[in-house]
């Protein structure tokens, strides 16, 4: 099938076999096409390294073979959705977040090893590069959420806090790495106190686009290229993240018709920041594609998810 005769979910389905890495494929087979987990967690071990770390452009904005935090956030996210993230691997890779960190405990953006390998301009060289929530937060969060407990976390998740809970003016982004870190951390009366603070924020310095047919409107965030904003389906993926409150059920609905008509006529979904090489747009795009599927579903927008035929890959 193509065209109007396929459903979104055919569509997209074939879009991913024709452009997707390996990982990818398998993720899509496993959260729609009845896979296993197996696979996904082969696919997945590739981009590990003898440090614990992972690499070799797991996040496609960062090239190379280096283990990174931005790669480390992108393997625990595959883990926790088949639900193996746990054992001697995540030790591991504690122990390497021990060794990569900061002085305060948390991590960089960018650590300095990335250095011989290109990486998008919005990720900067540092020499003695600062803690980032950007990283911290979703790691912290999805740690926390597997009900992992090791030494590296102690600290991490006491720099959260602090940082979350003192954010004043801050960029679309911190606050989606907010929302990973409250997702997941333990004190739940302590998060739900973080999350008001931050809605309210959120809506005070419009951060976040509530009508999309007004985006135009709506100035895009610093260093932002055309187009790249958040809506409220980036900040609450899930109806259950603290971040859905912050949202009227006709702007979440807005938000998720939005999404679900950013669909390409090739099936993919398009990516919304500034493109910086064509190899990391390439693989953006199937990422993006099988987020913008599981939101989707997680609001229940079933309907745009049926697949009448399987789609045999080209």
């Amino acid at each position: 099938m193509a065209g109007d005769e396929a459903s979104p979910l055919a569509r997209a389905e074939q879009f991913v076999w024709l452009t997707a890495r390996v990982l990818e494929q398998r993720r899509f087979a496993f959260h729609f096409l009845g896979g296993g987990p197996d696979p996904v967690d082969a696919a997945l071990g590739p981009y590990l390294n003898g440090d614990g770390g992972y690499g070799h452009a797991l996040d496609p904005d960062l090239r190379g073979p280096a283990s990174q935090p931005l790669h480390t956030a992108h393997a625990l996210r595959v883990l926790d959705s088949l639900g193996r993230c746990a054992g001697q691997r995540i030790e591991r890779l504690c122990r390497h977040l021990t060794q990569v960190s900061t002085p305060e405990g948390a991590l960089p953006l960018r650590c300095p090893t990335a250095r011989p390998f290109p990486a998008a301009p919005w990720h900067p060289d540092l020499d003695d590069p600062s803690s980032a929530l950007l990283t911290t937060g979703p790691v912290v969060g999805l740690l926390h959420r597997n009900r992992i407990w090791h030494a590296w976390l102690f600290r991490a998740t006491e720099w959260c806090w602090e940082r979350v809970e003192t954010l004043h003016h801050a960029h679309p982004y911190e606050i989606q790495a907010a929302v990973s870190f409250l997702e997941g951390v333990p004190d739940r009366s302590r998060a739900a106190a973080a999350a008001d603070r931050l809605g309210r924020l959120v809506r005070e310095q419009e951060l976040v686009v509530l009508d999309p047919q007004r985006r135009a409107e709506h100035p895009v965030p610093a260093g932002g290229g055309p187009g790249e904003q958040l809506f409220p389906h980036d900040l609450a993926r899930r109806p259950e993240s603290p971040a859905r409150s912050w949202f009227t059920d006709e702007e979440m609905a807005r938000s998720l018709d939005f999404l679900a008509a950013e669909q390409q006529e090739d099936g993919g979904w398009p990516v919304r920041r500034r493109a910086w090489a064509p190899g990391s747009s390439l693989e953006r795009r199937p990422i993006a594609t099988i987020e913008a599927l599981l939101t989707l579903r997680a609001h229940g927008r079933s309907d745009l998810l049926s697949r009448p035929a399987p789609v045999p890959p080209r």
